[in-house]
């Protein structure tokens, strides 16, 4: 009962959660830099300022480069699928014929196709108009818990540890957690630069393949990358459809997806775990079923934040007393 009523209290809070929760990674990954600043007489507040102004003078560059090129993307959807299911249709008649053929060894009966619809759906600039102030909430929301995260994120430590009984217990308190801190900070550090690493190695890849938009498609893969698994079977799946609509050979327009996907197994499978070590490795039975409870409860943004949790959870309660169990349990 407890459990369905948690259940329930973090899915109707996910509009506050989802930002606390994401504010909480990037303050943690960029405590470092404040941090080392800090150590040289910088005021942690001014620190923060440079750092939270580099970050956003980023993302609004990247978002103004390829914005373009992903509502042309989504303006052409239509057409382009139009012209992409002549390609498929003897694969997809293979299959209904297959299909047709269960039934009938099965006795059931076939129905017939439905009248399809060519309706198309229109997104236009004013569904972006709609949708701005919801979204620019969210990432005003995000970067002022960012911001206060890096200024008073020891101080709120300080204050947690003064309450503490006795000296060693308080001396204890502030190594388990400074270990923990620099453990998570390291692993969210490591993890983005890792995924963007992928991203510029895709990008160019897709460049010297002639694939329009390749740093659209190599930002895919790299926020994509942030879901084990799932992520690489849907850049993998939408380089084979981008290569489909703009190669006319199968050969071309398949060599992008397949290229990608020896990357990401090389990646997945040697690149990451030689740098991050044993102490990050996740059971993927326990990263599909976090995957699973976090997607249904958040949706993408739970799915996107699934295993970095899944990740900081496991470095906790491998530092704390009585709860080594639950790391090992999910450890590979």
């Amino acid at each position: 009962m407890i459990l369905l009523a948690l259940l329930y209290t973090v899915a109707i809070g996910k509009g506050i959660l989802v930002p606390l929760v994401l504010a909480a990674f990037i303050g943690l990954a960029l405590n470092p830099i404040v941090a080392s600043a800090a150590r040289v007489h910088v005021p942690r507040w001014l620190a923060a300022v440079v750092v939270m102004l580099m970050l956003g003078t980023g993302l609004v560059s990247g978002v103004a480069t390829l914005s373009e090129p992903a509502l042309n993307w989504f303006h052409q959807a239509p057409t382009a699928m139009r012209a992409f299911a002549p390609k498929i249709k003897p694969m997809t008649q293979q299959i209904e014929a297959a299909s047709r053929a269960t039934q009938n060894l099965v006795g059931g009966t076939v129905a017939r196709n439905a009248p399809q619809t060519a309706n198309g759906f229109a997104f236009t600039a004013w569904d972006i108009v709609a949708g701005a102030p919801k979204v620019l909430a969210s990432v005003l929301t995000v970067a002022l818990l960012v911001f206060f995260f890096l200024v008073y994120g020891d101080e709120i430590l300080r204050r947690a540890v003064e309450i503490s009984p006795t000296f060693s217990y308080k001396r204890h308190t502030v190594s388990i957690v400074r270990n923990i801190q620099t453990e998570v900070s390291s692993y969210l550090l490591l993890t983005a630069a890792i995924n963007v690493t992928l991203g510029l190695v895709t990008a160019g890849m897709l460049y010297l393949y002639d694939v329009p938009d390749p740093l659209l498609w190599g930002t895919v893969a790299t926020v994509a990358n942030f879901i084990p698994y799932v992520g690489a079977i849907t850049t993998t799946t939408v380089l084979a459809v981008v290569g489909a609509l703009h190669f006319q050979e199968l050969g071309p327009a398949l060599l992008p997806a397949a290229t990608f996907a020896g990357i990401t197994a090389i990646e997945g499978n040697l690149i990451t775990p030689m740098l991050q070590g044993r102490r990050s490795r996740l059971s993927p039975v326990a990263i599909l079923l976090w995957l699973l409870i976090w997607g249904w409860l958040w949706g993408i943004p739970g799915a996107l934040l699934a295993v970095p949790m899944l990740t900081c959870v496991k470095l906790i309660t491998a530092k704390l007393r009585g709860w080594q169990w639950f790391a090992h349990i999910i450890s590979r």
